[in-house]
């Protein structure tokens, strides 16, 4: 028989026992929790960036496109892996990414953003390395970088600071890491490219310290330092009055005193249709980023002048720039079919209206669409002529109003067919593989200052300038001077 006190000691062991599992359960729970948890927060999820953007040339893959001139020469396309190699930090990131895309790269989406001129060369490679299923987003088209990054704020909902971008060029003329960085995009400069994985996780590093504060403007240099360059508030209105003009070159300088001593430049084509300044007019402006990467002012409106038109007599049209002699050529109704774009125009369907605006630069051909012209039996005079815009019509002006016809794929040997080579003004080695129609055109009653951008883009012109009939209903009927080229491919 168990005598009382083995009961009771009995008893309190078990007591004791039972209470220390009491005690452990709810902390393991709660240590689950909280790790559960810490997956879910807000600093985790800013650790890794929502979109990385990758340049092409010489960040992704050597050598720049522009340089295969041997293989344009032989009317080729450049072969993956040996015309054009990945450089061997990016295809073990690229490698990593695709193993990673469930894991770590979870809640990441990827893109690409080049400004090459080889459009088609470009997605033909990116094909040929089988990247296509890497990048959520692809933009590729020559121009501005700060378009691609809004094209891709636009279609992918992230903010620029949730962003990080790759790119070999870092500032100057022809720069893109420091405008890109402008905009609130963390920029790594690669001027060597990516060759090594050492560049990606550095920057995924600095990421995670930058998201603490996002300040834009930041640059992460390719020896792995840090720069903050200026930054300013593009939607702050400034007033300031201008203190030098240059009327044959079309720009100005504005004194304010917010940038002290510093004037902040200006052009013509930022100024309201129709404004003139002089010295010592007052202004009020934004400033942002230009082309170059350089500060200048937009958005000006001349104070103390009349604003004389409304917005009911204001049409807002979406516009692309083409330069000359094709943009000519184009207005003038020789050029039915435009494939130096990429995608530009797939998302407009046929019908859609655009403005046509003539950028600052002669495109490069070599005059070969001069040879093209006269394969059609025309002779120098109408070349001059149909290459011509005219009077009163220039450089950096919207000029007329096109209507898109069909946007459709072709192969080299439909591209080589005389008639199309024709209707493009450009060999077929020379023509991207998507082609646009251009069912009509029409100058506008007069030309219009316009700033060019990248890709397409609006602007708001006068209602009066528009042609009679244009905006009303699409039309369906072909152009009419006789070059139109129907692909019935």
């Amino acid at each position: 028989m168990v005598s009382p006190t083995a009961l009771l000691a009995s008893a309190l062991s078990i007591i004791s026992m039972f209470s220390s599992t009491l005690s452990f359960a709810p902390q393991h729970v709660n240590i689950m929790v909280k790790r559960h948890a810490s997956k879910r927060s807000p600093h985790f999820l800013q650790s890794v960036p929502s979109l990385i953007v990758f340049d092409l040339d010489n960040t992704l893959w050597t050598p720049e496109l522009y340089q295969l001139r041997t293989i344009a020469q032989q009317n080729k396309d450049p072969v993956a892996h040996k015309d054009v190699k990945l450089f061997d930090g990016a295809h073990k990131i690229i490698q990593q990414i695709k193993s990673d895309r469930d894991s770590k790269f979870a809640n990441t989406k990827f893109a690409v953003a080049s400004r090459t001129k080889s459009v088609d060369w470009a997605h033909s490679l990116l094909t040929q390395f089988e990247l296509r299923d890497v990048f959520d987003y692809i933009e590729i088209f020559p121009g501005n970088k700060e378009q691609h990054f809004k094209n891709l704020r636009r279609d992918s909902g992230i903010e620029f600071s949730e962003m990080l971008f790759f790119d070999d060029a870092r500032d100057g003329k022809f720069g893109n890491c420091e405008p890109v960085a402008s905009l609130g995009v963390l920029s790594v400069h690669t001027p060597n490219g990516i060759y090594e994985e050492s560049l990606f996780h550095n920057a995924l590093d600095h990421y995670r310290e930058w998201s603490t504060h996002r300040s834009p403007g930041t640059i992460i240099e390719w020896d792995n330092s840090i720069t903050v360059g200026q930054t300013v508030n593009v939607n702050q209105r400034h007033k300031g009055n201008v203190k030098f003009v240059n009327r044959e070159k079309r720009f100005g300088f504005i004194q304010h005193e917010e940038r002290g001593k510093k004037d902040t430049f200006f052009h013509f084509n930022d100024l309201p249709s129709g404004a003139v300044v002089e010295e010592g007019d007052e202004l009020e402006f934004t400033i942002a980023p230009a082309r170059n990467g350089k500060l200048s002012a937009s958005n000006i409106e001349v104070k103390g002048q009349s604003q004389s038109t409304s917005d009911s007599d204001l049409v807002e049209m979406r516009t692309f720039s083409m330069n000359l002699p094709f943009a000519a050529l184009l207005a003038n109704g020789y050029k039915t079919i435009e494939t130096r774009n990429g995608t530009m125009f797939t998302p407009y369907p046929e019908g859609t209206k655009m403005l046509l605006h003539v950028g600052q630069r002669i495109y490069p051909d070599g005059d070969r669409h001069i040879e093209v012209m006269k394969s059609g039996g025309l002779n120098d005079e109408e070349i001059t002529s149909l290459k011509s815009l005219p009077r009163g019509f220039t450089k950096g002006m919207a000029v007329a109003i096109v209507e898109l016809g069909k946007t459709y794929e072709t192969t080299l040997a439909q591209r080589c067919e005389p008639d199309y080579q024709r209707s493009v003004a450009a060999f077929g080695q020379d023509s991207g593989m998507l082609a646009t129609e251009i069912k009509r055109v029409e100058y506008l009653k007069q030309g219009v200052k316009v700033s060019g951008q990248g890709g397409v883009f609006k602007v708001k012109v006068e209602r009066s300038v528009i042609p009679d009939g244009w905006l009303e209903a699409s039309s369906s009927s072909n152009n009419d001077k006789g070059y139109y080229y129907s692909a019935t491919f």
